[in-house]
């Protein structure tokens, strides 16, 4: 197989793995917490505290790979993550899990900037379109399949199963990096922001967690204030350390490339919107019209399979419109697909709700290559590290904050209708307002210069130069 599509292939399980146990475990929780003697209320300690875990770690993920190497990075965050999934199905108590989830969570961080930057790094930028498509499919199809998968295995095996199919998985994965991928690291060693990682691992965590727990009813509405007020200080003495910083943890002079600054900021509303989907969507086929997880999975499995047929169409369309175009109409016609959900009853066909959320699912895995491969149009090869971190970043907080929109308006709309007890009717708002604002993505989507990310897309590009070929230093 060409190195080309090897290496995506290999960064795309491995993320795949992660975005997978993310996600599966969500409906495994009671058959968890009935085995090592816990309430399933207390068990979400397990999954919050793997989102800090995340949000910690990001910051430093780009420095660490440029110093130690991106190949021994990714293999030592692949190992570390299943060192993790063999604690969690070894845990025999609460305190176990939420511990073996945190040194998940220390693998994840690594292992998705660090994957990007590898790809960046290894694949040339005419290939780069490709490559980001089979990147991008794992962060929609682990969503979609998580709930259904992790039902079945709970029911049909046992909830350790859901950990312990990590570790085949991870070893593969190390064999092969090992084998196909170059362990590219930067030229010149550069000082570690040891203060400026605190600042912002503090701060992400805070706004993370806090929008993650927001209209769920988890914790005291005081406390989940204090987090995201907490986590807004420590962003902002972020803010102002960095102006003072040669170096800091997380770089946003970068935010003065228009394509990156319309990647992350564009990106970020885009998937405040869209990423609120596979919390709603399986909510209100199993709450709201009383679908079976394997019911709701397999109509949720039509998102995936539109995901899946992006990827041979992604180069050939940004190729023929270009980045600002698609990015552009895709925003809006992603959101109208997202909106359409609004209109399901339980007298509407199941047929037709996979055929919505099937080509819905071309469209926004279309939309995610086109947001994922732009931020590195302007990238130069020294700041590919900090750029991947950055855009991780980005990508953490707006996901967390999308989830909490969309329970914030399912629970507002259950509070005026005068009561607790979820209708499917409390569903329909959600999906419109988490629409509106994944097409309100297009503001900053216009601002991009009509060339933008040319070389990428191979659409009017300059003819290719020496920088263009596959680096290893």
């Amino acid at each position: 197989m060409r190195r080309d599509r090897i290496v995506p292939l290999i960064i795309a399980v491995a993320l795949f793995m992660e975005n997978m146990d993310s996600t599966v475990i969500a409906t495994s929780l009671p058959a968890i917490a009935k085995d090592i003697g816990t309430n399933p209320l207390a068990l979400k300690l397990a999954v919050t505290s793997y989102l800090l875990s995340l949000a910690i770690f990001i910051p430093a993920s780009g420095w660490t790979a440029d110093r130690f190497g991106a190949r021994t990075v990714f293999r030592a965050a692949i190992a570390v993550f299943v060192a993790g999934s063999i604690a969690c199905a070894l845990s025999g108590s609460l305190t176990d899990f939420v511990f073996a989830r945190i040194l998940q969570g220390m693998g994840g961080a690594m292992m998705t900037p660090v994957g990007r930057m590898m790809l960046v790094r290894s694949i040339s930028r005419r290939e780069l379109v490709n490559a980001m498509a089979w990147v991008t499919t794992p962060a929609l199809i682990g969503p979609v399949l998580g709930p259904p998968v992790g039902g079945f295995i709970t029911t049909y095996a046992s909830w350790h199963w859901i950990f312990l199919i990590n570790v085949p998985i991870g070893v593969v994965g190390i064999l092969l990096a090992t084998r196909y991928i170059e362990d590219v690291r930067a030229e010149h060693h550069e000082r570690f922001d040891i203060a400026g990682m605190i600042y912002a691992g503090l701060g992400i965590a805070g706004l993370a967690f806090g929008l993650s727990v927001l209209g769920l009813n988890f914790l005291p509405w005081t406390i989940v204030v204090a987090l995201i007020v907490a986590g807004a200080i420590f962003t902002a003495a972020y803010f102002v350390h960095a102006r003072h910083t040669a170096i800091p943890a997380l770089d946003l002079t970068l935010f003065r490339l228009p394509t990156f600054r319309a990647s992350v900021l564009g990106g970020f509303t885009f998937r405040l919107g869209i990423g609120a989907l596979p919390f709603l969507l399986p909510l209100m086929l199993q709450v709201g019209f009383g679908m079976t997880p394997f019911q709701s999975g397999m109509i949720t499995f039509g998102s995936a399979a539109g995901a899946m047929g992006m990827k041979a169409a992604a180069a050939t369309m940004l190729k023929r419109f270009g980045f600002r175009t698609i990015l552009i109409f895709n925003a809006l016609i992603s959101a109208a697909f997202l909106a359409a959900c609004a209109a399901f009853t339980q007298e509407t066909p199941a047929a037709l709700m996979f055929a919505v959320l099937l080509v819905g699912g071309f469209f926004r895995s279309l939309q995610f290559t086109s947001i994922n491969t732009i931020a590195y149009a302007e990238i130069e090869h020294g700041r590919v590290s900090r750029a991947t971190a950055l855009v991780s970043v980005g990508q953490q907080l707006s996901i967390s904050a999308g989830v909490a929109l969309g329970a914030l308006v399912v629970d507002v709309t259950a509070q005026l209708r005068g009561d607790l007890v979820l209708t499917a009717a409390d569903f329909a708002p959600a999906f419109l307002a988490v629409a509106v604002i994944s097409a309100l993505s297009v503001v900053i989507f216009s601002r991009l210069p009509a060339d933008a990310g040319a070389e990428l897309s191979g659409r009017n590009a300059p003819p290719p130069i020496a920088d263009d070929a596959p680096r290893s230093d």
